[in-house]
C-alpha cells in the first residue's frame, strides 16, 4: 500500500488500512443505525433489517426490543444534529445505512461523539420503555426500595428507572467481542469506538438524578419516597457535548493501553467517561464528496454572533450574503362568538445571512 503523510486534508497509511478493514470486525458498531431509514422494523422481521449476524440472533431472541432499538437510533441521530445544528460539522447523515459515513471511521473527535451519543440513545430508549411497563424482561430498579434514612423521614420506593438493563443491552449489542478487538494487525479505531460508546453509557449513569414525593398530614412533607431517574435526553446531550469540548487526543498503540498524546499527561488516566480520539478534524470548510464532507457553503449564519454560528466563524472568512425574506403569518388573533377565530395576515421583512 503508498504509503502517505498524515496532513489537514489526507488520511494517514495506518488509517487507510483500519478504514479497509473496518467492515469487517465493526460493523456492529453502525450497522443498526440503518434501521431509521427502513420502515417500521418490527413489522419487517429481524431477518430484513440492516444487522450484523450477532445483531440477528439478539434480535430473533428479543424481537420486542425493535421498537426501542429504532427509537434509540432515531433519539441519538437527533441530539447529535440538535447539538451540532450551529457549527461547521452539523451531523449531517445520508439515507444510506452508515448514516454518518465517512465520519463513522475518521478516528476524530466527531467520530467520538457520533458513537458515544448513539450508545447513549439505545440505552436512554430501553431503558425508558423498561420504566413504562412495555417489556417483560425488564421493569423498573427495585433493588434500593425498603432502604432510606427513616431519621430524616424519606425512603426509597416509587419506580427507580433500570439503567442496568439498557447498558447491558447496549454493550452485548453494539460492542464487537475481544476476540475482534484483539486480531492480528491490532484495531485501534474499534478500541476507540467502544471505548466511546461505554462513555456515551456512562453519561446516562452521571446525569441521572433523583426525585422525590411527599406524604403527609395537610400537604406536610414528614415521609418522603424517592426514586432515581434518567435525565432528558437532552441533558444527556448537552453532557457528552461537554465531554466533546474536552476531549483527549491519544496515541494510536494497537493491542496496547491507551494513552494520552500530551506528554505531561501521560501519566493521568483516562477516565470511562471521557471521549478519545486519534485523528484531529478537518475544518469542514468546503465540501469533500470522498469525506462525505458538506462544507458551509450556503448555510445560514447570525451577522451578530460571536459564537460558532456566527458568519464569521460559520463562514470561514469568505463573507456571506445577505437576502431579504419576506415572511407572512396569523397575527392578533380573536375569538369572535359565536364561533370562529379571526386573525390579521402580518408581514415582515427580515434579513438572512448565508455562507459565500
Amino acid at each position: 500500500m503508498e504509503r502517505r503523510q498524515c496532513g489537514a486534508h489526507q488520511i494517514c497509511t495506518l488509517t487507510l488500512l483500519l478504514v479497509s478493514l473496518y467492515p469487517l470486525y465493526c460493523r456492529a458498531s453502525w450497522m443498526w443505525l440503518g434501521i431509521t431509514s427502513v420502515g417500521v422494523p418490527e413489522k419487517l422481521g429481524c431477518a430484513s433489517l440492516p444487522l450484523t449476524n450477532k445483531q440477528r440472533e439478539l434480535c430473533k431472541k428479543r424481537p420486542f426490543l425493535l421498537p426501542s432499538i429504532r427509537d434509540g437510533a432515531r433519539l441519538g441521530i437527533a441530539e447529535c444534529q440538535s447539538q451540532f445544528r450551529h457549527e461547521r460539522w452539523n451531523c449531517s447523515t445520508s439515507a444510506e445505512h452508515a448514516v454518518f459515513g465517512y465520519e463513522l471511521t475518521s478516528g476524530t473527535k466527531e467520530t467520538a461523539f457520533i458513537y458515544a451519543v448513539m450508545a447513549a440513545g439505545l440505552v436512554h430508549a430501553i431503558t425508558r420503555s423498561c420504566s413504562q411497563g412495555n417489556m417483560t424482561e425488564c421493569g423498573c430498579d427495585t433493588r434500593l426500595q425498603g432502604a432510606g434514612s427513616p431519621t430524616e423521614g424519606w425512603h426509597w420506593g416509587g419506580c427507580s428507572d433500570h439503567i442496568h438493563y439498557g447498558t447491558w443491552f447496549s454493550r452485548k449489542f453494539i460492542d464487537v467481542g475481544k476476540n475482534a478487538s484483539s486480531a492480528k494487525g491490532g484495531f485501534s479505531l474499534l478500541t476507540m469506538n467502544q471505548h466511546n460508546s461505554e462513555a456515551g453509557r456512562q453519561a446516562i449513569d452521571k446525569t441521572m438524578s433523583t426525585d422525590c414525593r411527599c406524604h403527609g398530614v395537610s400537604g406536610s412533607c414528614a415521609v418522603k419516597t424517592c426514586w432515581r431517574t434518567m435525565a432528558s435526553f437532552e441533558g444527556v446531550g448537552n453532557f457528552l457535548k461537554e465531554r466533546y469540548e474536552n476531549s483527549v487526543q491519544v496515541l494510536e498503540r494497537p493491542n496496547r493501553k491507551l494513552r494520552r498524546k500530551d506528554k505531561e499527561q501521560r501519566r493521568v488516566a483516562i477516565g470511562k467517561d471521557e471521549l478519545i480520539f486519534f485523528n484531529k478534524s478537518p475544518n469542514y470548510c468546503l465540501e469533500d464528496k470522498r469525506r462525505g464532507v458538506s462544507g458551509t457553503r450556503g448555510r445560514r449564519c447570525s451577522r451578530t454572533s460571536q459564537g460558532p454560528d456566527g458568519c464569521n466563524l460559520l463562514c470561514c472568512g469568505r463573507g456571506y450574503n445577505t437576502h431579504v425574506v419576506r415572511h407572512v403569518e396569523r397575527c392578533e388573533c380573536k375569538f369572535v362568538w359565536c364561533c370562529y377565530v379571526r386573525c390579521r395576515r402580518c408581514e415582515s421583512m427580515n434579513d438572512m445571512h448565508t455562507c459565500k
